[in-house]
């Protein structure tokens, strides 16, 4: 182990995860999907790197919060119609984040999700934005590109860590 401290341990994280989130943010405004290459990225950057800037015991501990997510997640897509890619993406996320910061990450992702939901409708409205990506499927559908959000909480919240 490094002995980072809890801000350069998220700074470690957050430059390792910016090219992935790009890339499902990307994925999920112009597929609707969120790819397994994706989810597997994020959990393999949890895996190498956080062994190397966090405590062990704090590091273990954290993959229960994947399982725990997953579970919910996939309990969500049977009854909720929730997505298979947003609830795995949720998961692969859930070790970046300390159990002790719930409350931060609840408000996090009610934030992203009220301003991603608003931002996604308002730019699917404005008719250059629809010239310039004609063949995004988000504009599209009904449903919400829910890694917008996703991906703006897990960002968020580690920046947040690095701010003093």
């Amino acid at each position: 182990m490094l002995g980072l401290t809890p801000p350069q341990s998220a700074l470690v994280f957050l430059i390792l995860i910016t090219p992935i989130c790009l890339w499902v943010v990307y994925t999920d405004l112009k597929y609707m999907k969120i790819r397994n290459k994706a989810v597997l990225a994020l959990v393999a950057v949890y895996a190498i790197a956080g062994p190397l800037v966090l405590p062990l015991d704090v590091w273990t501990w954290r993959w229960l919060h994947l399982v725990i997510v997953l579970a919910v997640g996939v309990f969500l897509n049977v009854v909720a119609h929730f997505g298979a890619g947003d609830a795995k993406f949720a998961a692969a996320a859930a070790p970046f984040f300390a159990s002790s910061a719930a409350g931060l990450v609840v408000a996090l992702l009610a934030a992203f999700l009220l301003g991603a939901f608003s931002a996604h409708r308002i730019f699917r409205a404005v008719p250059a934005v629809r010239r310039l990506t004609p063949d995004w499927v988000s504009w599209k559908r009904a449903d919400f590109p829910l890694g917008l959000a996703l991906v703006g909480t897990l960002w968020t919240y580690l920046l947040i860590i690095v701010l003093p």
